[in-house]
């Protein structure tokens, strides 16, 4: 069973070094530690118990308490950097940040949570992200907004810029006790309104709005960003034997990478790279959250 894999992705996903602080006031510093210290206590309770009802509960309590801590003047350079329970990702240009988190049911499944929080500079401006997986049937085709997020927890945001600039994000989503999933998805932002999901992927003559990969839960991905040639790598899934093809919750990798390329504002898959010309990544940001050995081993919820 997975539990606590969100752990791992805490270290991956915050940025390696803070942004120009802008000043916060004493009294409103003093507030959001306070608050801090609120949401790490519920952070752990969402995270170790036992027990589906208290976990759930504590979530409901942080997602109150998150929102409140954000409507403090100037929250948005406060880094929450004591919640290891969640996943804070500021885009490269600081115009916005992500709050991603999930939690695992009973049956094994996964529900994420999450938030985009605004750089406005004043009054708060919060995206709720609504985790609409279940019912989104084809996800790979659909250009969604927040209501209907295809959850997942994100470690790296690349900016595209252009006359319509966008930004591909890359994310974990446990899926069930079988199978785990990760995606490639892009957010943008118009007339004040946010986009999840944009035709930009090009597959074998399809366009596709968003890439999803499913494999078996006791495999590891690869899917990272190569900045120095623009391109995203991942590892090439397939089935261990002709009886399963078609049965993605038994895919693994086979050692064999392909990738997107950017080119002109879309990005174009590549086959069988040769990793020996992909230079090595300084951290780990890519990597499953199952590689990272420092973590607390998964508690299995109570039945």
């Amino acid at each position: 069973m997975k539990k606590l894999l969100i752990l791992g992705l805490l270290a991956i996903a915050r940025p390696l070094a803070i942004f120009a602080q802008q000043p916060i006031a004493a009294a409103d510093l003093k507030q959001l530690n306070i608050f801090q210290d609120s949401l790490k206590s519920l952070g752990n309770q969402f995270i170790n118990s036992e027990i589906d009802v208290h976990r759930k509960a504590a979530n409901y309590t942080f997602i109150k308490t998150l929102v409140s801590a954000l409507k403090i003047p100037n929250s948005f350079y406060f880094a929450f950097d004591s919640v290891k329970s969640i996943s804070i990702l500021n885009s490269p240009d600081n115009k916005f940040r992500f709050f991603t988190w999930h939690i695992i049911n009973n049956d094994g499944s996964h529900r994420f949570y999450g938030a985009v929080q605004m750089n406005t500079g004043g009054a708060l401006k919060l995206y709720p992200l609504e985790d609409y997986s279940p019912l989104l049937k084809n996800p790979e085709d659909s250009v969604t907004d927040n209501h209907k997020w295809y959850g997942a927890q994100y470690y790296k945001i690349i900016p595209v810029g252009g006359l319509n600039p966008y930004y591909v994000i890359l994310g974990w989503k446990g899926n069930t006790v079988e199978s785990t999933k990760k995606v490639i998805d892009v957010i943008s932002f118009k007339n004040g309104n946010m986009q999840l999901g944009l035709p930009v992927f090009d597959e074998k003559g399809k366009s596709r709005k968003r890439i999803v990969f499913e494999y078996s839960e006791q495999a590891s991905m690869l899917l990272r960003y190569v900045a120095e040639q623009h391109l995203i790598v991942f590892d090439n899934l397939v089935p261990p034997d002709k009886k399963s093809v078609g049965k993605p919750q038994t895919y693994g990798p086979d050692l064999s990478y392909n990738g997107f390329r950017l080119k002109n504002g879309r990005w174009e898959l590549v086959e069988n790279l040769d990793m020996r010309n992909v230079p090595s990544e300084k951290d780990v940001e890519f990597n499953d959250p199952k590689l990272d050995k420092t973590w607390d081993k998964p508690v299995k919820p109570a039945n």
